[in-house]
């Protein structure tokens, strides 16, 4: 079984304020791409950078997730630290991930210059920063998803396939 992890960070959330939209819509949409079997492997944390860090850490290593995907926490405010917590767990870091985020989101709203998402590997696992309102993160995930599976196949992952018609993804033909 493929697990996914899917970390909302949020302190309003994780205190019960208000219900975590966020992760949900990150399943909802693998739910509708994804065409193996896999299982989410869900928390919704405080912006606490040292519990995002043994959160990313277990998810990876104790866990077995293929992929983390971590939602909110990446803007300028004092108390956004998910970038920081995930270069501090990666072995190598993707820029390239959070600049077609950034590009992408920019067709929508001029702040998205302020977006500080990114992505990187430990081990075996692909860890990616997605923004924090659904309506973002459909756009960023759907601008990065078609390199994940590859990616994933590079680590040494399982193998991800997804609905072609809803997601299509590039992997080099051999």
């Amino acid at each position: 079984m493929i697990r996914i992890g899917i970390i909302n960070v949020s302190d309003r959330a994780s205190a019960g304020v208000y219900e975590d939209i966020p992760g949900k819509a990150v399943v909802s949409y693998l739910t509708d791409w994804l065409t193996c079997d896999w299982e989410p492997v869900y928390r919704v944390i405080p912006d606490e950078q040292d519990q995002l860090e043994a959160t990313m850490i277990e998810l990876a290593d104790t866990e077995g997730c293929c992929l983390v995907v971590t939602t909110g926490g990446t803007g300028p405010a004092l108390r956004d630290v998910t970038p920081e917590a995930t270069e501090a767990v990666c072995q190598k870091m993707l820029p390239g991930f959070g600049e077609l985020m950034r590009q992408e989101s920019l067709k929508y709203v001029p702040t998205a210059i302020l977006s500080r998402q990114t992505a990187g590997i430990r081990n075996q696992t692909l860890l990616l920063n997605l923004p924090g309102k659904p309506t973002a993160i459909g756009q960023c995930l759907s601008a990065v998803f078609p390199a994940i599976p590859y990616c994933i196949d590079l680590i040494n992952g399982p193998f991800i396939t997804t609905d072609e018609s809803k997601m299509n993804v590039f992997r080099p033909k051999n």
